[in-house]
C-alpha cells in the first residue's frame, strides 16, 4: 500500500475516532465540563503561579494583541464549543470547532454553497459522525478565512448529502496556524 495511501487511512481513521468523540460529547455535555474541573483538580498549578499570571498584560493589552492581524478570539457558546462563521472559498458558512476532528468536515450542502461538487463516485471513504458512520470524498478546499487568519489549499471531506448537521473546523485547518490557545472561556487562533 503506498504511504499516501496509508497517510490518508490515518487521517480519515483519526477523524472518525474525533467525530464518535464529538457525537459522544454532544449526547452527554456534563462529560466536558466534569473533564475540565479534574484536569483544573490535578494540573499542578499553584496559587503562586496563579498570582505570577494575575501580574500579566493588562485587559487591554489582551484585548490589541487578539485584534493584531492573523489572530481572532472566539467566545465559548453552549456547552464550551466554539462556533463561528468561515469565510470558505467566498460564502459564508457557520463552522464548529473540533479539535477531534483530523480534516475540515464540511457538509455536502455547506460545501455546495462554497462551489465544492462532488458525484457519487466520489464518496470513497467513511467517517464516523454524529449520525452514524456516513461516506465522504476526500477534497482540497482552495480559501478557509476567519477573520484575519486565511489557509489556502486546506485537506477536507464532504459528508453524503443528510449525513452531518454542521460543518466542522477540524486539525487540517487548526494544525497549520502558530497558536491555538484556550484561555478564560475563549478559543484564540493566530496564524
Amino acid at each position: 500500500m503506498a504511504s499516501a495511501s496509508v497517510s490518508l487511512f490515518g487521517s480519515f481513521a483519526l477523524a472518525a475516532v474525533g467525530a464518535a468523540g464529538l457525537a459522544y460529547t454532544l449526547t452527554h455535555p456534563g462529560v466536558l465540563v466534569d473533564f475540565v474541573e479534574r484536569a483544573k483538580a490535578t494540573s499542578g498549578f499553584s496559587q503562586q503561579q496563579a498570582l505570577s499570571q494575575s501580574n500579566g498584560p493588562s485587559p487591554e493589552a489582551e484585548e490589541d494583541q487578539s485584534r493584531q492581524a492573523g489572530s481572532v478570539t472566539l467566545p465559548a457558546g453552549d456547552y464550551g464549543h466554539f462556533h463561528t462563521e468561515a469565510d470558505i472559498n467566498g460564502r459564508h458558512i457557520a463552522v464548529m470547532v473540533d479539535t477531534g476532528a483530523s480534516l475540515v468536515a464540511l457538509t455536502y450542502e455547506d460545501a455546495r454553497r462554497a462551489g465544492i461538487s462532488v458525484g457519487p463516485s466520489d464518496f470513497t471513504h467513511t467517517a464516523q459522525t454524529a449520525n452514524g458512520i456516513a461516506r465522504v470524498a476526500p477534497v482540497t478546499i482552495p480559501r478557509i478565512s476567519i477573520g484575519d487568519i486565511t489557509l489556502r489549499n486546506v485537506a477536507g471531506v464532504v459528508s453524503e448529502r443528510g449525513a452531518s448537521e454542521r460543518t466542522l473546523l477540524g486539525m487540517s485547518f487548526l494544525g497549520r496556524l502558530s497558536r491555538v490557545e484556550m484561555r478564560a472561556g475563549s478559543l484564540v487562533l493566530q496564524e
